[in-house]
Parts: C-alpha cells; structure tokens; sequence
C-alpha cells in the first residue's frame, strides 16, 4: 500500500504548544488521549528498563563494548553545524564540491580515508584550514 493511501500520520504544532494530525483534506484534529501508564513507567527500576531496551534488536543500549566497537560516521553536519556554516559556506571555505557535502550530510555517500583526516583536521582547527587555504593557491 503506498503511503499516500493513508499509512502515513502527518501532525503538526500549533502555536499553544498541542501537537494535532493533519488529515488529507488539509483540516486537523486532535489525536485521541494517551493511554500510556506513565505512573507504570516511572516506577520502572533502571535495571528493568536495561532489560527491556535489551529485548529490542534495533536499538539496543549503547554498552561499553559496544561503544568500542561501534562504527563511527564522519559527517560533515555536526561540523557544519559547530561552525555556523550552510552546505554552500562550508564547500567554498573548506574546498570540497558541494555535491559531495550534500552526499554526506545524508549519508548517501562515506568520506573516504584522505577525506575523513581533512574533515578531522577541520574540527580540530578550522582557522588553520581556512589561513591555509586563502594562503594557497586554488589550482591545488
């Protein structure tokens, strides 16, 4: 059944802070009450909420282990975002074609060895990169 045939719940949140679905014909309505126990909820223990976290395949708890071992993204949208630059800043400061950032920002795409240590060297001192670059010539 494709999403248009009524799969998809689209909401929204108006400016009182309620959060309402917006039907097919553009009006809305408020979702129905939620039947979540949440007193149930917050007197689970920490060991109970470990334990049903671990029965969920998908999104299991980041443990230690796993966290060592876990495969790390390199994205260009956390150090984007860290310095305040669009897609189109940060390809014309930093030299990368805005493509490719596009690319990896939705993870279409992974930065390849080179480029993941220019990206490290970008959030670690990107006023070096940028002195670097103005200082070099753009057929480099």
């Amino acid at each position: 059944m494709p999403m248009s045939e009524g799969r998809t719940t689209v909401a929204r949140r108006l400016k009182d802070g309620t959060i309402v679905e917006v039907l097919p014909n553009a009006t809305t309505r408020q979702f129905p009450p939620d039947d979540t126990d949440w007193a149930r909820v917050d007197a689970l223990t920490e060991e109970e909420i470990t334990a049903t976290a671990e029965t969920d395949p998908d999104n299991l708890p980041l443990t230690e282990k796993r966290a060592k071992t876990r495969r790390r993204l390199w994205t260009t949208k956390f150090i984007r975002r860290a310095l305040g630059l669009t897609q189109e800043e940060f390809s014309e400061k930093f030299r990368i074609p805005l493509g490719t950032v596009r690319d990896w920002d939705q993870l279409k795409t992974e930065p390849d060895m080179a480029a993941r240590a220019y990206l490290t060297v970008i959030a670690m001192n990107p006023e070096a990169v940028i002195e670097a670059l103005e200082r070099a010539p753009q057929a480099l």
